[in-house]
């Protein structure tokens, strides 16, 4: 087993035991902790994959907007930061003896029906397509033939909805007679 190999494995493993923690998980503040370690170790895997630029889109998205932006939610309702009851219940071994045996069917029948080969080495990715991805990605957006009119209308929308809620959320002047 390679170190690259390994290092996959503990990448995987960090995004899906952080994944199971955050839909187990009821205190609300730490599933969102966990929520920022699975989107860590996505954009690990995005960086095993050789596109830096997704990784780094995932970094400053999810975690550095998203995920912060939970964290600040959960910590302004302080109900959600009460202690809760217990997270297992009488059914949580038959749940998971369940979800166990689920698995194993499907993967059996997926190894049956496809095979499996081990994937050995990286495939060979020419070098300009790595490098014009990006440029590519922006092209894209901003041409003419490309997707500018749904990403100026996408710009559009959100503006409207941003407006929507500061007109939502303004408090209402009272008149002397209504009070």
């Amino acid at each position: 087993m390679t170190l690259e190999q390994v290092i996959f494995i503990l990448v995987s493993l960090l995004t899906v035991v952080t994944g199971i923690v955050v839909v187990t998980n009821r205190n609300l503040f730490h599933a969102a902790l966990a929520m920022m370690a699975s989107f860590l170790g996505v954009a690990g895997l995005y960086i095993m994959l050789d596109a830096g630029f997704l990784a780094a889109a995932q970094l400053l998205v999810y975690i550095g907007a998203i995920s912060i932006l939970i964290i600040f939610a959960i910590m302004l309702t302080r109900r959600m930061m009460q202690a809760r009851e217990a997270a297992f219940n009488s059914q949580s071994g038959l749940g998971l003896l369940t979800a166990v045996g689920t698995f194993a069917l499907l993967t059996s029948v997926i190894v049956r029906w496809w095979g499996f080969e081990a994937i050995s080495g990286r495939p060979e990715v020419a070098d300009s397509v790595l490098q014009g991805v990006v440029s590519a990605l922006g092209t894209a957006f901003v041409s003419p033939n490309g997707y500018v009119i749904p990403f100026i209308m996408a710009s559009v929308l959100l503006l409207a909805a941003l407006i929507g809620a500061i007109y939502i959320a303004w408090p209402a002047e009272y008149s002397e007679d209504e009070a």
